[in-house]
């Protein structure tokens, strides 16, 4: 039975591994796959009044049709920053605009880019990998040091540890099911 020291050792460990996850996640969405998906355009920020500001904030973007993304900005004066914050981002994108929305065509995967895309979302992968490794590490320390200065018994120490594992081998392998994933969706012609 572990104790709430042991507990909170491994919450802790769990929920850095969960966040290394979800930023995995979160970035694999910014990759441009040949379809129209509005959340290649989070990491662009346009200046707004001396801010930078992330495009969802000044605007509304969707996907009209598969090989199409729309931005409409809450204000026209924002058409040409919005421009050319997607042209300095080097999304692969091309803004044009009708004085009211912008549009970009997505264009399609070479076969090179996807293979680009592929090594990038192994490597990313592999980061996180490394990221919840290290959680672990770093969690397995805490219990050692719980067990000399704590007074944590071996026993619980050693079940605790066993835990870490557990969580340890479940997030990577969850990883690579996500790269996995994208990997397929980066194939799909």
């Amino acid at each position: 039975m572990l104790t709430d020291r042991a507990k909170e050792i491994v919450n802790s460990t769990e929920s850095k591994m969960k966040d290394a996850l979800v930023f995995l996640e979160e970035d694999l969405k910014t990759y441009r796959v040949g379809k129209a998906n509005p959340a290649v355009f989070n990491p662009v920020v346009v200046d707004y009044y001396g801010t930078p500001t992330p495009i969802a904030q000044v605007a509304s973007i969707s996907a009209p049709d598969a090989k199409t993304l729309a931005i409409q900005p809450w204000e026209k004066t924002l058409i040409p920053k919005i421009e050319k914050a997607i042209m300095d981002a080097n999304i692969g994108l091309t803004p044009q605009n009708n004085g009211e929305i912008i549009r970009c065509t997505v264009p399609a995967l070479t076969e090179e880019r996807r293979k680009e895309l592929i090594k990038k979302a192994k490597g990313a992968g592999e980061q996180t990998k490394i990221v919840v490794r290290n959680a672990r590490r770093d969690g397995v320390e805490l219990l050692k040091k719980a067990q000399k200065n704590e007074g944590l018994s071996e026993d619980t120490e050693k079940e605790a540890e066993a835990e870490i594992q557990k969580l340890t081998d479940k997030f990577v392998k969850n990883a690579d099911e996500v790269v996995a994933a994208k990997e397929k969706e980066i194939m799909t012609v």
